[in-house]
């Protein structure tokens, strides 16, 4: 037997096939675009990612489709679509990271309270939650009321697209959406009242890893499906959810950096964690994957794309080397550094900072600069700064009582030695890499064979997720990385106010 796992990301859409101990059988992955017509707004064309899901699905699945028992999905955070009875989309889909609904998101904390909310959904008030999106449209697009079957995920509306038998939404997505009491793991009347948001107008919450349906055969044919066997569809969860099951972290003590344009560590929780001090942090609490847990994450949003648009605008003429090395352009400029600890001191906040400081208004900072730097060594003083946000992380959640003994890294930021290294120095922990890269597809595969019954339980399958490279840290690096941190934190402090939008 063979299973899926579809990562519905938010510029590309992969897919992946595994056999029953989780290895690779096939892969596919295609990019989409987002829109960002006005200041604020970011958005997508449903129909464009449904298209693009469905190429990658055929790459991914090749000449093996009639051996596929189940398919499960991963999917970003956070973006809403209104669609018909008919799932057809009414407009295009606000992504999280639109925050054309601040007002509202605003209205809503002064409604009901910012803490008293975080209190009833572990998300605090901010306009990327999937809720305040809702109110948006109630209240600027009424020519969509009439119309309006759903407001949609892309969890559920995927989900129907493929098959569903009825409009569900996995509670990893539902726990996210600010509409849901994380208490009751049900939607919240009181909040819904307060937001003007009819509750017939969401999808019903179910677990992760449950069938849900199969692919509708004319479908299951297109996509190279057996038509008289099609295959399972078992709810899934959101990416850093998925991603974190994948990599086998599912137990405290434990976290996932995931690095790509953003980087994220993330965590299970045996236990709700809804105390003020991961409130003030910005940690949600929402559920995970696997049953009577709890999953949270860091957010640093400019991690891979301060790296990018560094490298783009001032490495350009090494272009023509990398390519001859045979390394992205990226590589080859940390590769040129070579990881030695840099005379620079660089504050990522080029488009505002992440958790725990919430910063929305900071500026960037390359501070150092003499006649004798060089380009390389601008570019690692990057990388040791995005290390110093997770070691910044990793203490305020360790002050929220969520220890991280071991590291374990997906996403592009697992393919430089050179970075790896600099994390284990900087955070004191091993670090890890994973044999299987593309975690969440693999987290949305061990759903679809649990919902198929071929794990007793997702850990079962989890416990699959293969260890490639370790990098523990080296002393005297953590020596001199702690004495850099130290000036990092005094750089935030001192600059602050000098810094601001």
């Amino acid at each position: 037997m063979l299973f899926l796992g579809i990562d519905a990301g938010t510029t590309g859409a992969k897919a992946a096939l595994f056999d029953e101990r989780m290895a690779l059988a096939g892969a596919g992955f295609r990019e989409y675009g987002i829109l960002y017509s006005e200041p604020r707004r970011a958005e997508q064309d449903a129909n464009e990612v449904w298209r693009t899901l469905k190429d990658v699905i055929r790459r991914a699945v090749g000449e093996k489709g009639k051996e596929v028992r189940a398919i499960s999905l991963s999917v970003q955070g956070d973006a809403v679509v209104p669609v018909d009875k008919s799932r057809k989309p009414l407009s295009l889909v606000q992504l999280g990271m639109d925050y054309r609904a601040e007002a509202e998101a605003q209205e809503l904390e002064e409604r009901l309270g910012g803490y008293e909310l975080f209190e009833m959904t572990g998300m605090r008030p901010h306009p990327l939650n999937s809720l305040v999106k809702m109110m948006w449209w109630v209240r600027h697009r009424p020519d969509i009321s009439d119309k309006l079957w759903k407001f949609m995920t892309y969890s559920d509306y995927l989900l129907c697209m493929l098959g569903a038998d009825e409009a569900v939404i996995d509670l990893t997505m539902a726990s996210r959406t600010m509409a849901m009491d994380i208490n009751a793991m049900d939607w919240s009347k009181p909040i819904l009242r307060a937001a003007g948001v009819n509750a017939e107008w969401l999808s019903g919450p179910v677990p992760p890893g449950l069938a849900v349906g199969k692919v509708r055969p004319g479908l299951a044919g297109e996509l190279g499906f057996s038509k008289e066997s099609p295959p399972l569809l078992v709810s899934g969860g959101h990416d850093q959810c998925c991603a974190a099951l994948g990599a086998g972290v599912t137990k405290e003590g434990m976290a996932l950096d995931s690095h790509g344009s953003a980087e994220v560590l993330s965590a299970a929780l045996p236990h709700k964690r809804l105390d003020r001090e991961m409130y003030e942090h910005g940690y949600p609490c929402y559920a995970f994957v696997v049953p009577e847990r709890f999953f949270t994450f860091a957010l640093n949003h400019t991690a891979g794309v301060l790296l990018k648009w560094y490298v783009e605008n001032f490495c350009g003429a090494d272009e023509n080397a990398a390519k001859k090395s045979g390394v992205s352009l990226y590589r080859y400029a940390i590769d040129r550094w070579g990881g030695k600890p840099t005379s620079l001191r660089v504050l990522p906040y080029f488009n505002g900072s992440g958790t725990p400081r919430n910063d929305r208004g900071a500026r960037g900072l390359i501070a150092g600069l003499t006649l004798n730097t060089g380009r390389f060594e601008i570019a690692g003083a990057v990388l040791e700064a995005l290390a110093f946000e997770l070691r910044l992380n990793r203490e305020c959640m360790e002050r929220s009582g969520i220890p991280i003994r071991s590291v374990r890294c997906a996403g592009g930021g697992a393919g430089s030695p050179i970075g790896l290294q600099l994390k284990a120095d900087v955070l004191g922990v091993p670090v890890h890499t994973l044999k299987t890269r593309e975690a969440a597809c693999a987290g949305a595969a061990v759903l679809a064979a649990a919902g198929a019954g071929a794990f007793a339980s997702f850990e079962d399958g989890a416990s699959m997720a293969g260890i490639d490279r370790t990098f523990e840290p080296r002393g005297e690096y953590q020596r001199l990385y702690g004495e850099k941190y130290a000036e990092y934190e005094n750089l935030y402090r001192v600059q602050k106010e000098y810094l601001r939008f």
